[in-house]
């Protein structure tokens, strides 16, 4: 009785006491672990949805509003297009862009939704690439004549002379048919001649050296007596 006492003391530190019949069949025990492994999964991906299984931070797991701001719109019930014209401002959990005009096209059936922007001049679209290490995400923005958005692969295609900043760096197109790709997670895929220009900024060592060189006197020629 001892002996039983003290076992089921044990159990109930770390979890809820088995019967003595269940405790001695191999396959109850193994199947309580993977019960009880699973659970802990859900619970951590519940709690931390955007670290699992390679999760997006800009990609929202529930429903999606995209605003359309602009000075004019027409819309096409029976094409299920609209099209902006005019200071056009997008807003969008996956996205923000700017242009002059936007031809936005639906999808058709009961549940509709954006299935694909076109954006002509003077296009800007911002998008943020998160952190893997659950820092601020960095953020890319592209310039171009024409931006196309897939909402199905959630690429946005650059077409143009087109450019992509982040951060300090540049890359830009060295020819007009060169295309770039920035995919759903921020990155960037060229297709076609580009520039790259990465700017490196002096660490303070380097700056207070060049400071301390340049303020000090060059030394005068002794007179001669």
């Amino acid at each position: 009785m001892a002996l039983s006492f003290l076992a089921a003391t044990d159990r109930l530190c770390g979890q809820a006491a088995a019967s003595p019949q269940e405790s001695k069949t191999p396959g109850v025990k193994k199947a309580e672990k993977k019960e009880k492994a699973a659970k802990e999964k859900a619970a951590q991906a519940k709690a931390s949805p955007n670290k699992l299984a390679g999760a997006n931070a800009t990609q929202p797991t529930g429903p999606v509003t995209t605003e359309i701001y602009a000075d004019e719109a027409f819309f096409d019930s029976n094409k299920n297009t609209g099209i902006f014209t005019g200071h056009v401002k997008v807003t969008d959990p996956r996205f923000n862009l700017q242009s002059e005009k936007l031809t936005v096209f639906i999808t058709k059936g009961e549940n509709q939704g954006l299935e694909k922007a076109i954006a002509e001049d003077n296009v800007t679209v911002v998008r943020d690439r998160p952190d893997p290490n659950g820092g601020p995400p960095t953020r890319a923005v592209g310039r171009s004549d024409k931006a196309t958005y897939i909402a199905a692969t959630g690429d946005v295609e650059l077409r143009g002379t087109p450019r992509v900043q982040e951060g300090v760096n540049t890359h830009i197109a060295t020819s007009p048919d060169t295309v770039m790709v920035v995919n759903q997670n921020g990155q960037l895929n060229t297709h076609g001649p580009s520039r790259t220009e990465i700017r490196q900024e002096p660490t303070p060592e380097e700056g207070e050296k060049k400071t301390g060189e340049s303020a000090s006197p060059s030394p005068k020629p002794s007179a001669k007596r």
